[in-house]
């Protein structure tokens, strides 16, 4: 895992290693020499600097660019500079270092320019001269290299108005958790972090890896059966969500994450339309009304009879059934049960307090519209604080919270993980469906840590996502595009 901070977490922990003895200068120029050797510098570099200490690692990188004979300009968006940014400013001018305003010279004629006008620090909308040199780096066509996060990106939340979409950012120190969240993922291109000696004071959040997850799969030995890797259980579908091929895909995607059993429990008026498209599953009727599953308990009992781990919602209709059925599983089960869709919604309206007293594992997986009516905090305050809105509620409750995005938050209250897997080709039907039946899968079969299994379903769901969209492109791609790239994402992890 890699650690990843708040803007805060970094601030204190940048104070507390100056007074610690490593000065504010000395920091400045160990960050131009992290950038100077992630890049491959050619032709004419542009250093456009803005007034804090940002820009002083441009004018320590203009030094270290000078002296290894880089035709190099610092591109100054006005005469404010900080205390050690001034320092290196100086350097720049005793050495004869070319400088100009911005607005003197177009920055086409630029091959490479390093944006240095915001640091980690910015918050809200980039305004005047700084957003006219924001849009123009946009349109230069030159090789673009931000300075720690692109300018106009929120540290913490990655939202943003306007910003510089960079070839490469260079992480100053440690990875901020902004560089993954919100819109970052459209204005950053390759990330990479250099580390300058600053160690992080506060509990980090967690950026997962690949092989961070190989012991969520069990070991198979060939002395083993279908029993040994776990039955699950995935109840949802009705007449006004049939989704016959998504059900069947759900059932598919949980066998395909390594699940010995999965087991359909689905309304008995479309076990018709889903029958055609189940092979290797296996299916259990539910009374219905109007097309929706009725709760029964002998029923559930009989669903579940066996089951290491349950998905309920997908597709299963807002009704207050399944409210009851929820319910009667946290009371009675204990083991995971991962909700979604239409079974979040039906928490949301219900009384979630049944969530504190169960004695099932849960693991909830919002969106953001679904998040904001579990939590009764508006998108607009989840953009702006996830990780914390996130920790707060998964605490509250006592659930591990999957919160879905461009890239996803995993919590169980105490720890965060982030999860930057994913794709733009994923934002179509059914994805949702996809990851409930990759967890319930994983869940099915590995009980070590649940926090971090369903690590494992975001990011294979993820990697499995751009995999198919690196075959058939964004536009044209399907969740079953996605499905049929579980194995090749799991190979990655359990080769």
């Amino acid at each position: 895992m890699i650690n990843v901070v708040s803007c805060e977490n970094m601030r204190k922990s940048d104070v507390h290693t100056i007074e610690n003895g490593t000065s504010g200068i000395e920091l400045m120029w160990r960050a131009a020499m992290g950038i100077y050797n992630s890049v491959s510098w050619h032709g004419r570099v542009g250093i456009a600097c803005g007034g804090g200490n940002n820009a002083g690692d441009g004018y320590a990188l203009a030094l270290i660019l000078a002296q290894n004979g880089i035709d190099t300009e610092l591109i100054l968006l006005g005469d404010k500079r900080s205390p050690d940014g001034d320092y290196y400013y100086k350097k720049c001018v005793d050495v004869s270092i070319k400088s100009c305003l911005y607005g003197k010279k177009p920055l086409d004629e630029y091959d490479i320019i390093v944006d240095c006008i915001f640091g980690t620090g910015f918050v809200g909308a980039p305004r005047g001269v700084a957003r006219e040199a924001i849009e123009e780096i946009n349109k230069s066509g030159a090789y673009v290299v931000s300075a720690d996060i692109n300018s106009g990106l929120n540290a913490d939340n990655g939202m943003c108005d306007i910003a510089v979409k960079s070839d490469i950012t260079v992480s100053i120190g440690t990875l901020k958790s902004g560089h993954f969240l919100g819109r970052a993922k459209d204005f950053i291109g390759e990330i990479k972090n250099v580390d300058i000696g600053i160690d992080i004071l506060d509990k980090p959040y967690h950026l997962i890896e690949a092989e961070d997850l190989y012991r969520v799969f069990p070991k198979r030995n060939n002395f083993s059966n279908k029993g040994t890797y776990g039955y699950t259980t995935l109840i949802g579908g009705c007449n006004e969500y049939s989704g016959a091929i998504k059900l069947a895909n759900l059932a598919l995607c949980a066998l395909k994450a390594g699940a010995g059993v999965s087991r359909l429990a689905i309304a008995r008026s479309i076990s018709h339309s889903v029958m055609p498209y189940i092979l290797e599953s296996t299916i259990y009727e539910l009374d219905d009304e109007n097309g929706a599953i009725k709760f029964n308990a002998d029923q559930i009992d009989e669903a579940l009879r066996g089951a290491r781990s349950v998905a309920i919602g997908m597709g299963i209709g807002s009704v207050a059934q399944t409210y009851e059925i929820i319910s009667y599983v946290l009371k009675n089960y204990e083991i995971p049960i991962i909700i979604d869709a239409d079974g979040l919604n039906a928490l949301a309206k219900g009384d979630m307090s049944i969530l504190k007293d169960t004695r099932c594992t849960v693991i909830l997986t919002p969106h953001l519209k679904e998040f904001e009516r579990l939590s009764k905090n508006k998108i607009e305050s989840v953009l702006e604080s996830p990780i914390e809105l996130a920790k707060k509620f998964a605490l509250e409750y006592g659930v591990i919270l999957l919160l879905k995005g461009a890239s996803t938050i995993v919590t169980d209250g105490t720890e965060v993980y982030i999860v930057d897997r994913g794709c733009a080709g994923m934002a179509t039907a059914g994805s949702g469906d996809v990851l409930s039946g990759i967890l319930a899968g994983i869940c099915a079969q590995s009980g070590e840590n649940y926090t971090l299994n369903a690590c494992a379903g975001a990011f294979i769901n993820g990697l499995a996502g751009e995999m198919a969209q690196n075959e058939v492109g964004s536009v044209s791609m399907l969740s079953s595009d996605t499905i049929s790239k579980i194995p090749s994402a799991i190979k990655k992890i359990v080769p």
